[in-house]
């Protein structure tokens, strides 16, 4: 049975009643995972390049402009406390969904793994697949990992896959294309397939344009045999948040379970006859990043890291986080 987790991200605005309401709401919809973030505003480290952005003499942009005050400003709006990330997995239990989150910081990973798990469930963003001392870190700390591949390298991929085999911990790679949204003809699902050799289960991690494209990606990566299906999820209004766009509501969450429950000969079935032209998202298997995806590739990664005595910690770095 493929499971569905439902990233709640930063959906929350910062606010514990709609972060309780999300939860519930997800669980009723049919989640089996309910995936939070452990991000903390003063983790976010200052680079130089993004203040104005990077554009060579040609016109080609080098660098994403992304000034670091607003954007700490932004996130410090959104920060929950270590309190609630308690509550955070308290509350998937007594809602009956398995609790998951994503580590941005490496300094963060004790923090993460002494919750009140019953499994320990950990995200791997897809900017992170690389940081191979943070995913051994990861491995050690947390029972089951799933790690999104969209922003990494091919031969990242083959060296992260043998981290996570020597770990002997289950593990799952997805799928997802890193520009935000990506349309169906970018989702390139074959992709899945690819990933089969370096992992034990695959998925899809769907960032399209919910109000173009509805939950279509999503169905057609069950159709085609994913494990797990990400999506962002919201309980408020689409332009309520920053990724209130890339997210589905309660109704389209249910709709997406449903779907899941049915054998792969019935969901490809009901691909065919909803969506017609399904195939324009399976694109290739192998495919190198486009320019967009490189650009976010290069602020994203790195956009959080651990500040230890004054000086930042890279999470790909091997230094040790002892002051």
């Amino acid at each position: 049975m493929a499971k569905l987790i439902a990233e709640v991200c930063q959906n929350h605005k910062g606010d514990r009643r709609v972060l309780r309401d999300m939860i519930q709401r997800a669980a009723e919809a049919g989640a089996d995972i309910v995936k939070g973030q452990i991000i903390f505003s003063e983790d976010l480290h200052p680079r130089e390049r993004f203040e104005t952005g990077v554009v060579e003499s040609n016109g080609v942009r080098k660098a994403i402009q992304r000034p670091f005050e607003p954007e700490k400003a932004r996130l410090a709006s959104l920060d929950l406390a270590e309190d609630d990330y308690h509550f955070f997995i308290e509350e998937a239990h007594r809602a009956g969904v398995a609790p998951m989150m994503t580590v941005f910081a490496k300094k963060r990973i004790p923090f993460a793994a002494s919750l009140p798990w019953k499994e320990k469930l950990v995200k791997v963003a897809s900017y992170d697949c690389a940081s191979f001392p943070m995913l051994r870190d990861l491995t050690g700390s947390f029972d089951r990992l799933v790690v999104s591949t969209g922003a990494t390298l091919d031969d990242e991929i083959a060296k992260a896959s043998e981290i996570l085999k020597a770990s002997g911990k289950p593990y799952a790679m997805l799928h997802c294309v890193t520009s935000y949204p990506n349309t169906l003809a970018m989702s390139n699902l074959a992709r899945m397939d690819w990933l089969r050799q370096f992992a034990p289960e695959v998925g899809w991690s769907d960032h399209t344009l919910v109000a173009r494209d509805g939950i279509k990606a999503a169905k057609a990566a069950l159709a085609l045999g994913a494990d797990y299906i990400e999506r962002h999820f919201t309980i408020l209004p689409a332009d309520a948040t920053k990724d209130g766009p890339v997210s589905i509501n309660p109704d389209q969450l249910r709709e997406l379970a449903d779907f899941a429950k049915r054998s792969r000969e019935e969901r490809m079935t009901l691909l065919e006859r909803e969506i017609p032209d399904w195939r324009v998202m399976l694109g290739s298997a192998t495919r190198d990043m486009t320019h967009t995806e490189m650009l976010n590739r290069d602020y994203y990664r790195g956009r959080f890291a651990s500040n230890i005595g004054g000086e930042w910690v890279q999470n790909w770095d091997e230094r040790s986080l002892a002051a």
